[in-house]
C-alpha cells in the first residue's frame, strides 16, 4: 500500500512542477467536506447511496417548509394572511418538534406569533 502512496505522490509532484495542476477549476479554493462524523460508520454507505438517489429524511424537508414559510411570513403585509402564514409556521414547527420526539416547547420554538403581533403594535 505504501508503495503505491509513493507513485501517487510522485506523479503528483511531476504534475505540479509541469503546471498541469493550474487551471483546474476551484484552483485556489478551499475542499468543501461534508461532515458525516455523527452518522455510524455502518451506516455511511447507506446513508450516501440514499442522498445520491435523491431521498431527503422527512426532518430535512420539514426544515426546509419552516424556512420557507418564515421567507413568506418577512414578505407578507396583509395581517390576515400573516396569522395565516404563523398558524402554518407553528404547525410546522410543531410537527418537527414531534417527529423528533423531543417535548414540544410552546414559548421556545413557537414565538412567532408573539413576535409579529409585537411587531405591529397589538398588545398580547
Amino acid at each position: 500500500m505504501i508503495c503505491f502512496q509513493r507513485i501517487a505522490e510522485r506523479h503528483i509532484k511531476e504534475a505540479i512542477k509541469e503546471g498541469v495542476l493550474d487551471d483546474l477549476p476551484g484552483a485556489g479554493k478551499p475542499l468543501v467536506f461534508k461532515d458525516d462524523s455523527h452518522v455510524p460508520e455502518d451506516l455511511r454507505m447507506t446513508y450516501k447511496i440514499l442522498k445520491n438517489a435523491g431521498f431527503v429524511p422527512p426532518e430535512v424537508t420539514l426544515r426546509n417548509h419552516i424556512a420557507k414559510a418564515e421567507e413568506l411570513l418577512a414578505g407578507t403585509e396583509d395581517i390576515e394572511a400573516r396569522y395565516r402564514q404563523i398558524k402554518k409556521l407553528n404547525f410546522l414547527i410543531m410537527k418537527l418538534n414531534t417527529a423528533r420526539g423531543t417535548r414540544i416547547s410552546l414559548e421556545m420554538d413557537q414565538h412567532y406569533e408573539k413576535r409579529i403581533l409585537e411587531r405591529l403594535g397589538h398588545d398580547t
